[in-house]
């Protein structure tokens, strides 16, 4: 957490320093006009970053202890919890992106698809779900 931080605060005193560089740039070559854009776009990156960089501070002050990826001296597998169970011969993923594709393809082409592919993704997640509950792996 403490590197996550560092890093943050970094990323915030770079993007202080490109804002600062794009303004003065901006100033000399528009014949002393301010480009908006730019400035006002990199200015709030390094806001975002330096929330960022103070929330995860904070959490790391709240936290109290030192998480494995902090020690020196941790292993890998000490900071590898049990994130979850993933089937890996399952196909509705790829059904349910087939079902997102012609989602998006419905909203740039014809609403009507939508229809179709709403059927196709809720059919896909309720699959998904229910997998372990029907056929071979019922529990």
């Amino acid at each position: 957490m403490r590197a996550n931080t560092n890093l943050f605060w970094i990323l915030t005193v770079f993007m202080v320093l490109a804002a600062t560089a794009y303004t003065v740039w901006s100033l000399i070559w528009y014949d002393g006009q301010l480009e908006w854009v730019g400035t006002v776009a990199i200015s709030l990156t390094a806001v975002l970053s330096a929330f960022l960089a103070f929330y995860l501070s904070r959490v790391h002050k709240a936290q109290g202890a030192e998480l494995p990826e902090d020690r020196l001296d941790a292993n890998i597998d000490d900071g590898d919890p049990e994130i979850g169970f993933y089937s890996p011969w399952s196909w509705w993923p790829i059904i349910l992106a087939g079902g997102g594709a012609l989602l998006m393809l419905g909203l740039a082409v014809g609403f009507w698809i939508c229809f179709l592919a709403g059927a196709l993704v809720l059919v896909a997640v309720v699959g998904w779900t229910y997998e372990y509950y029907r056929g071979y792996f019922a529990r």
